[in-house]
């Protein structure tokens, strides 16, 4: 954090400056900023402070970028809260990253805001919706491959790093044989299939490229290592820690070989079943909490991406309705969007070495089909979708939900096969009470799929009816009102009169928890008004307070 002097001071020699730098910007938006535009110099900048060695990257707005660099005064998001909110909405996109600090000057010739950008952290180049971007001199375009070598060149792989002293003895036996099994499983060539039967336990390592040269690698020791083998990879944890945080706590540490134990954290998870009963089917659909291949593909990612230098574990967190997975390090490559909209394939990888053996060992997807698998198969269950954080540069955190949050949002998946992942990653905010597009939300109502009023919207629980049957629909809705109807009309002749409050009291609940509270009383205003449109009550109170009695 600057003190208001010096940012004073740094903004009067970024002003003095002859011309701007690779690392340093200066816009009027005197108004506004186009968002994306925004992210692209976030990129730019944060890869040039890297490259031009620089703690960070700068960019003002509120000044001209030709000298003089008058000061003219913005009024971009002046809202103190919606300013802040731009570090989750840049992190999102930015592979994790954001700024540092944003810093607002209120100077005598207007206001000014000098964002401090991170510089692209070692060997990851900084990433804007999954492109790199970058700056010569004062023009904006994309990062060279030189460029891009000279950020990814500075750090090298810690998985491929040779383990002095570990040999054959250090590795699981089961593990090793495991290992193999998946292997020839993985490839089916007659080729290989032909001569496995020859490979001792040292050819057969360096096949599947878990060895290097002959010799045990960080890779071998944390897939198929024996526990007590885990000092070769120390300082740094080969840990994955489960912890149970329901009305009963418990926790338990697993080490390698995680080619094993990745099962068994698996299966440490509480699995139970339960069924959904889908509108208008007799038979129910007999459902699990968890799908177990969800789970282990989610840990491998982990397991796979962590950033191991960092000294830290990774954790899973089971809840009542939900599992939480954290692995340290940001997402490395691109956005979660660009894998399950654009099926992106990766173009590198935090630990290389560790993912190629991962792959060859069927834990992970090569052409990085994971993350959009998750998806689709969790869509499939007809269960709220994976949830992906990564607002926090240092850390990615995967919830899996264990418990349906809006039967109706099931309901859609079963009766309506046809919705595209755009549209069910749509639906499923919905139910999550997440911000939605206009473009996302004409869509759905387009389609039927959502009822209410922004930002009181909820999956509309007649999809089928809207859908195929609007008829059914009308006498559905129509027998649901004469429901309530009867409702009141048995409460006033139980205790022979009702207020108007002790009628809401007896509706409230009867309607869905997506309707607000004014929703509710202007429907059961409208019930009320039914009923003594047909004679059928009469009110002997006044029209403020109102006394509703049966009429004979």
């Amino acid at each position: 954090m600057f003190s208001l002097e010096q940012l004073h001071q740094m903004l009067a020699e970024f002003r003095r400056m002859p011309a701007e730098t690779e690392w340093l910007e200066f816009k009027e938006a005197k108004q506004t900023f186009d968002f994306d535009k925004l992210g692209e110099y976030f990129s730019a900048l944060s890869n040039e402070a890297r490259l031009k060695k620089q703690a960070s990257g700068w960019l003002v707005f509120g000044i001209e970028d030709k000298r003089p660099r008058k000061i003219v005064g913005t009024q971009f998001r002046v809202d103190p809260l919606w300013l802040h909110k731009l570090k989750q909405e840049i992190a999102s996109h930015a592979n994790g990253l954001t700024f540092e600090e944003i810093y607002e000057l209120s100077l005598p010739e207007g206001r000014v805001l000098m964002f401090q950008i991170p510089a692209a952290p070692v060997g990851m180049p900084t990433t804007w919706k999954g492109h790199f971007y970058g700056r010569n001199g004062e023009s904006l375009g994309a990062l060279s491959f030189q460029e891009l070598d000279v950020i990814r060149q500075n750090i090298t792989d810690w998985s491929a790093e040779i383990c002095s002293g570990a040999t054959i003895r250090h590795l699981d036996e089961k593990a090793l044989q495991v290992a193999r099994e998946k292997f020839l499983k993985k490839f089916p060539e007659e080729r290989i299939q032909l001569n496995a039967g020859k490979w001792n336990p040292e050819v057969f390592l360096e096949k599947a490229r878990l060895t290097k040269d002959g010799q045990l690698t960080r890779t071998t020791i944390l897939l198929l290592g024996k526990p007590e083998s885990s000092h070769f990879v120390g300082p740094h944890p080969a840990q994955v820690s489960w912890k149970l945080q329901t009305e009963e706590e418990a926790y338990e540490h697993f080490y390698p070989p995680f080619l094993l134990t990745a099962d068994d954290v698996v299966k440490r998870i509480r699995n139970i079943s339960f069924r959904l009963q889908p509108f208008n089917q007799l038979i129910p659909i007999e459902l699990t909490k968890y799908d177990p291949k969800i789970l282990l593909e989610a840990l491998n990612n982990c397991l796979a991406h962590q950033d191991y230098r960092q000294n830290a574990r990774i954790n899973v967190i089971e809840k009542i309705d939900q599992v939480i997975m954290q692995s340290v390090g940001g997402f490395f490559d691109g956005t979660v969007e660009d894998y399950i909209f654009h099926e992106r394939m990766p173009q590198n990888y935090r630990n290389p070495f560790l993912a190629r053996a991962m792959v060859n060992l069927d834990m992970i997807d090569a052409l990085g089909m994971g993350i959009r698998r998750m998806f689709l198969e969790q869509r499939k269950r007809y269960f709220p979708l994976p949830e992906y954080h990564v607002q926090d540069p240092n850390h990615v955190r995967i919830v899996i939900h264990g418990k349906l949050i809006d039967e109706n949002y099931s309901r859609a998946l079963i009766e309506k096969t046809d919705l595209s992942i755009e549209e069910v990653i749509a639906l499923d905010r919905v139910q999550k009470k997440l911000p939605l597009s206009k473009e996302d939300t004409q869509l759905l109502r387009k389609k039927n799929l959502i009822e209410g009023r922004s930002p009181n919207i909820f999956v509309s629980p007649h999809i089928a009816d809207i859908a195929n049957h609007r008829d059914q629909y009308v006498k559905y809705v129509a027998s649901q009102n004469a429901y309530h109807r009867k409702l009141i009309l048995d409460f006033i002749a139980e205790h022979g009169s009702a207020t108007r409050q002790e009628i809401d009291d007896v509706l409230k609940f009867k309607f869905p928890a997506t309707l607000t509270d004014a929703q509710k009383h202007i429907k059961i205003g409208n019930l009320v008004s039914r009923l003594k449109l047909k004679k059928l009550i009469q009110n002997r109170g006044t029209k403020k307070q109102p006394k509703w009695f049966l009429k004979k």
